[in-house]
This record gives C-alpha cells, structure tokens and sequence, in this order.
C-alpha cells in the first residue's frame, strides 16, 4: 500500500480515535474503509438533475403552452418589469 499523510482538525482525530476504539481496528483501517465507502456510494449514486430538483413543482403553473419556447413572454416580462422601475434583479 502507499502511505499519504493529510492533516485533520483535533475534533475529527478525537472522533475518528473514538470510533476506532468502539470497531476494535486501527485508525488507518477505519479512514480506509470510511472513504472506500464514501466513493462507492458516490459512484452509485445518478446525477441530480434539474428535474429531479424541481420534483412536484413541474407542471404546476397555469399559463400558455409555449410559454417557455415563445420569445414574446419574455419581451412581455422584461417590459413589465422595466416599467414597474425595477433594475437588474441579479
């Protein structure tokens, strides 16, 4: 194996220490186990998409069909709010 050296806050060593102790294994064992699970988790897991994000909300509005494809909304929005004397939302 290769040996890496990575500094830890005092709490996160206690911790680690502690949990060592409680599965009866070394502190090295305990940090490779911990990230190999960690990673194996990662890679199972998809990615979140916006949909995924917006989840019951999709579909929810009441509004025109082409509202987000027809270029006329947004002329229509970036009007209405220029003449409400908003400036950049941003």
């Amino acid at each position: 194996m290769t040996t890496i050296s990575l500094k830890v806050p005092e709490v996160l060593l206690r911790d680690v220490d502690a949990e060592a102790r409680r599965r009866g294994v070394s502190k090295s064992a305990l940090i490779r186990d911990t990230l190999e699970a960690s990673l194996r988790r990662k890679r199972g897991r998809k990615r979140i998409t916006c949909l995924d994000l917006m989840g019951k909300r999709v579909g929810s509005f009441k509004g025109p069909s082409d509202l987000s494809t027809n270029p006329r909304y947004l002329e229509e929005a970036v009007l209405a709010d220029h003449s409400r004397g908003r400036k950049n939302s941003r």
